[in-house]
């Protein structure tokens, strides 16, 4: 999660669209407003479901226009040939 945070943060489409399972993954990302603003992540929790699918619970901040926003979302991932991937994430 962190990574993709970062990712996120440098404006790194290929590192989250390689990152992203194949089958939920979208063709492209579009590029981030031009003045977003990056401000932290703090990962709540972490669980494993088995050996090979986990989620990540996440409070990403951002500040738009002089707004400022928080993404919280609970991500799941699932690990295939040794490489972990983002499924999808339900928004809280």
């Amino acid at each position: 999660m962190r990574s993709r945070y970062t990712a996120f943060v440098l404006d790194r489409r290929d590192y989250l669209l390689a990152t992203w399972h194949a089958s939920t993954r979208p063709a492209t990302l579009e590029p981030p407003e031009p003045d977003l603003k990056w401000l932290g992540l703090d990962v709540k929790r972490s669980a494993m479901q088995d050996a090979d699918h986990g989620s990540v619970e996440f409070v990403a901040r951002s500040k738009l226009g002089g707004r400022a926003h928080r993404l919280h979302e609970v991500s799941r991932f699932v690990r295939e040939a040794g490489a972990w991937f983002y499924l999808d994430g339900e928004l809280s």
